[in-house]
């Protein structure tokens, strides 16, 4: 996670900002690195947490699961909570228990101390993940620097998915595997003092307290979809331990609806879910989540399980897709003022869709294997995400901001879950890996046909919201 610290290539900010602006897009950023890259790290390191701690195989699963669960059930509950008591205290107070939790998962001297680490840290991220991107929308007015900062955020975190193999295998090589979570406790501290330091005041518009009966639901329903897409690895979608929690899950956000259409001051107010950019960005985020995370990780299958790579060599390789995912988000807005957002997210659907169908080939070698259709996939991914999230919080008051971050997070975070669970299924049932993974990626070119439908049919024409491409004029 050294990469943090020379942010420059990433987080370049926009021009003529103060310096306390670039200080917030630069906090919040790498609030965000951190974030999805704790997603990813561990996966390198798990064989050396088995070996140490002696895990087993069963329990090896959920240092993974125990992080993505925690974290995908409570993110609607984290934004919330910083429309009520502050963006500011939220944002310092989800770094301080995301550090904490580190701090404890990385002096860990047994599976469950390991396991509880990774769940809190799940917490935390939930609690900060949307609040970096609601303290953009609320430091920079919509415009060219919004469109800017929110381009900077994103490269960032699509970037830290891809970081996590590199920078796990690097940590676990040459120091060891519990760096990859002590190394966030400076870095958190630092946020943290600059966070109290640069961050104006917190104003919350919101004079009532959380709606506890709401935020259990959802996070339970939530948190239930997840459980039950995880155990799909283990014992396939019929098994009672993948139905009976998505059956659960089911239950509860039909209670959770029912609830909320009746509260005075609800969690998630309908009305909110029934406006076209924010539905429609939420499920296009669903989708490119669904298609993203699964190509990290079929990739990382195939290079270690068909070309024989390292761990560091397959982190290694996907330093290109890193690099892309920066340029590519960076320069979004430029393209953005030539073509508009929705234009913008079916072009990078196009050239996503491309790269999958050349992977699918399977061709042997690194350049043609990996890659060239790896640099498509992510030009395509790396230019859509921030017209997406532009569409998604425009317009929006400035009270439902954390909700809406939330929801957007959330929606890329349970697409990743689930889209990994059916497409993993997929491939296992094929007769050899690689027959496997190439379905798999032809499912995901599918996929963005879908996406580019409900770009199409659901998000709002340029006459009906703000036009970004104005705004990134």
């Amino acid at each position: 996670m050294t990469a943090q610290l020379s942010p420059s290539p990433s987080v370049a900010p926009p021009s003529g900002l103060d310096r306390r602006s670039v200080a917030i897009l630069v906090l919040a950023c790498v609030g965000q690195f951190m974030v999805v890259l704790d997603v990813s790290i561990v996966n390198v390191a798990l064989p050396a947490m088995r070996e140490e701690l002696g895990f087993t195989e069963t329990g090896l699963q959920w240092v993974v699961n125990g992080y993505a669960l925690a974290f995908a059930g409570l993110l609607l509950l984290g934004g919330r909570a910083a429309d009520i008591y502050g963006q500011k205290r939220v944002f310092v107070a989800g770094v301080a228990l995301f550090s904490l939790a580190s701090l404890l998962g990385g002096v860990a001297t047994n599976p469950a101390l390991l396991i509880a680490a990774r769940a809190v840290q799940g917490l935390g991220a939930a609690v900060l993940a949307p609040t970096t991107l609601t303290i953009l929308t609320t430091t920079f007015t919509e415009g060219p620097a919004r469109t800017k900062a929110i381009a900077s955020w994103t490269a960032v975190g699509a970037a830290g998915g891809a970081a996590g193999g590199i920078l796990g295998g690097l940590l676990t090589e040459y120091l060891s595997w519990r760096w990859i979570l002590l190394i966030n406790v400076p870095i958190g501290v630092a946020i943290v003092i600059t966070a109290i330091l640069v961050v104006g005041p917190d104003h919350p518009e919101r004079a009532h307290r959380l709606d506890v009966l709401g935020a259990i639901l959802v996070t339970a329903g939530i948190t239930a979809v997840a459980y039950g897409t995880v155990q799909t690895h283990e014992h396939g979608w019929l098994a009672p331990q993948t139905l009976i929690p998505l059956a659960v899950d089911t239950v509860l956000l039909a209670v959770f609806l029912l609830v909320e259409a009746r509260t005075r001051r609800p969690l998630v107010p309908l009305a909110l879910l029934r406006e076209r950019s924010v539905a429609g960005s939420s499920l296009v985020m669903f989708l490119m989540g669904s298609i993203f995370f699964a190509m990290w990780y079929f990739l990382s299958l195939h290079m270690q399980g068909d070309l024989n790579y390292t761990p560091l060599q397959a982190g290694m390789g996907f330093l290109p897709h890193a690099l892309t995912l920066i340029v590519s988000s960076r320069i979004a807005p430029a393209l953005l003022r030539r073509m508009g957002n929705r234009t913008l997210i079916v072009t990078g659907a196009l050239i996503g869709m491309a790269g999958l169908i050349w992977q699918a080939q399977m061709a042997s070698g690194y350049v043609l294997g990996i890659l060239l259709p790896g640099l498509f996939m992510c030009l395509g991914v790396g230019i859509s995400f921030t017209p997406i999230a532009l569409i998604g919080t425009a317009g929006i008051d400035r009270s439902d901001s954390g909700l809406v971050s939330g929801l957007l997070t959330a929606s890329r975070q349970v697409g990743g879950s689930l889209g990994l669970a059916v497409l993993a299924t997929v491939a296992i049932s094929r007769p050899t890996p690689t027959q496997g993974y190439s379905v798999a990626f032809l499912i995901g070119a599918g996929l963005m046909v879908v996406t580019i439908a409900v770009v199409a049919i659901v998000l709002p024409r340029p006459k009906t919201e703000p036009d970004i491409a104005q705004q990134a004029a």
